[in-house]
């Protein structure tokens, strides 16, 4: 095929003008820098051209595809699909290696022209959305998967490019949504870290970052939980992003070109330090497994990942007529023979899923009501949602405790809301009454179940009588220290069934004095769903 191909002298448009040209297409290298597309073009025996986009003018007759591999394409300014309009124009095929969610998501909107001139407009045939939603699709299989959790993990020697700098900075620390147990939330650009496994043994940090995948996952695979973070391989680079994801959420700082090539700057004094090992790790959670494929590049073939997608397609006889997002345009096999030639190791794993309730009780968890059980068969996120009556403890000590404790006022009748997060060390729970919310962390140890309050641990020694889970304290301790019996709080709770629902009924007593802490009862059904398709408009 005869490519054009934009932005192909930068970090990834080179490298897939690299893979094309060895695959025996005919391809030009295009952009604003005539000088850099023929130096480019001169060491891959190739043709160069100038090709300013925002020039608006563009000579795309007498080629079967355009690649803009240029961006950042979250900065298109007023008319982002001009590119891709004129290549349908043209009768051309138009591909993109956007990351950016709505941009993404907005192509469908040039579908029926797409159609109609036979062309194929495709945006994110990148390593999102496009390779990730593969290696979905070959986890899941025919199963619908309930947690998608995805991480790109580049190692610190390889190069960066501004357009991808610019785009991380100007999300750090500003509001994006993603979808966690079926509902949109507010999460923040460069937050909640957490570690990933890589082959070989490889475990890297990932932050949460906003790409086509939380947009568009939750509708099309119908996913209730979609996660995507990306990682820096040093942790001074990692936590200095951090600082300045911080300093956004208090101050809106603006992400200008000098700020952008500030960070260039340092992040280029860095780069002897740390490896060209970056690697990516797809999982999917089903009902009854985690399914786990990841990827590592050696020696600095990591930025080659990005330009695997179109390769795939490009290697088609023909190529799918219509436009939208790149979901799903190849298989994982087909990135996988695309990838035969570069220094890329891959695998596959699978673990059963375990839950924490089930695995302290044992056979006894089988013996509980299917609408107790229900309710600890989280899944990545849960969420369970109904009413409840609240009754406080009088005196000074009570109302301490319960200010401490953040428990919630007393009230007659007030809604409540239970939401149960899954995390490496068992569960994290917070409890909605109203406007008010305490929150708590379960996890098992030797002895049983433990719930953390701050700096408050206590033992739970879980039964099972009369066909209701009871949670009586056996013991505690505040950091590492234990406390003594007298100083551990009563507990009368239990959960049961009746009526069809989920019940509650959870007293406490204050420690010292065993008088009234707080009391509240109530029932919990499983919590309406969003619109996976529509995500929130505007900023938390």
């Amino acid at each position: 095929m005869k490519i054009l191909l934009v932005g192909g002298y930068g970090v990834f448009g080179a490298r897939l003008a690299r893979l094309l040209v060895a695959d025996g297409h005919d391809v030009c290298v295009a952009g604003r820098r005539l000088d850099k597309a023929r130096a480019s073009a001169r060491e891959l025996e190739c043709r160069a051209v100038r090709f300013d986009r925002a020039e608006g003018r563009y000579a795309l007759e007498g080629h079967d595809v355009v690649i803009d591999a240029a961006g950042p394409f979250h900065a298109y300014g007023e008319a982002p699909y001009r590119l891709a309009r004129a290549a349908v124009a043209a009768g051309v095929h138009y591909l993109d290696l956007s990351d950016d969610a709505e941009f993404c998501a907005g192509m469908g909107a040039l579908d029926a022209d797409a159609r109609a001139a036979g062309v194929c407009v495709l945006s994110g045939l990148s390593s999102v959305p496009a390779l990730s939603s593969a290696a979905v699709r070959a986890l899941a299989g025919g199963e619908r998967p309930v947690v998608i959790d995805t991480a790109i993990l580049p190692g610190n020697r390889a190069p960066r490019g501004l357009s991808v700098m610019r785009s991380i900075l100007s999300q750090a620390g500003r509001p994006m949504p993603v979808w966690r147990g079926n509902r949109w939330e507010w999460a923040h650009g460069w937050s909640g870290p957490a570690e990933y496994r890589l082959p070989g043994g490889l475990v890297r940090q990932g932050w949460q970052i906003g790409v086509p995948d939380q947009r568009l996952f939750p509708a099309h695979f119908g996913a209730a939980t979609v996660r995507f973070r990306a990682g820096l391989e040093l942790g001074v680079m990692r936590y200095g992003l951090a600082l300045f994801a911080g300093l956004r959420r208090v101050v809106p700082v603006p992400v200008t070109p000098f700020v952008v090539r500030l960070f260039k700057l340092a992040a280029d004094g860095l780069a002897p330090f740390g490896s060209g090992r970056g690697g990516m790790s797809v999982s999917v959670t089903t009902r009854h497994e985690i399914r786990s494929w990841r990827l590592l590049a050696e020696d600095g073939d990591g930025p080659f990942i990005p330009a695997v997608a179109a390769r795939a397609l490009l290697r088609r006889a023909a190529l799918p007529v219509g436009a939208g997002p790149a979901l799903e345009v190849i298989s994982l096999a087909e990135a996988e023979a695309a990838m035969a030639d570069l220094r890329v190791v891959t695998e596959r794993d699978v673990a059963p899923v375990s839950f924490l309730f089930a695995s302290v009780l044992g056979a006894e968890f089988a013996a509980l009501p299917e609408e107790i059980r229900a309710t600890h068969l989280t899944l990545g996120v849960s969420r369970w949602e109904g009413r409840c009556e609240v009754r406080r403890g009088k005196g000074l000590w009570p109302r301490l405790l319960c200010a401490i404790f953040r428990f919630p006022p007393e009230a007659a009748d007030v809604p409540v809301e239970v939401t149960k997060t899954v995390t490496p060390r068992g569960e994290t729970w917070v409890r909605r009454f109203g406007r008010s919310a305490f929150r708590s962390h379960l996890s098992r140890d030797e002895s049983g179940l433990c719930e953390r309050f701050g700096p408050f641990t206590f033992r739970i020694g879980l039964e099972v009588r009369d066909g209701a889970l009871h949670y009586p304290v056996t013991g505690g301790r505040i950091g590492p220290v234990r406390l003594p019996n007298w100083l551990l709080p009563g507990s009368v709770a239990r959960e049961f069934a009746a009526e069809g629902r989920f019940h509650f009924d959870v007293a406490l007593l204050a420690p010292l004095t065993q008088a009234p802490l707080v009391h509240y009862r109530g029932f919990l059904v499983a919590a309406a769903a969003d619109d996976p398709a529509e995500p929130p408009g505007g900023r938390a």
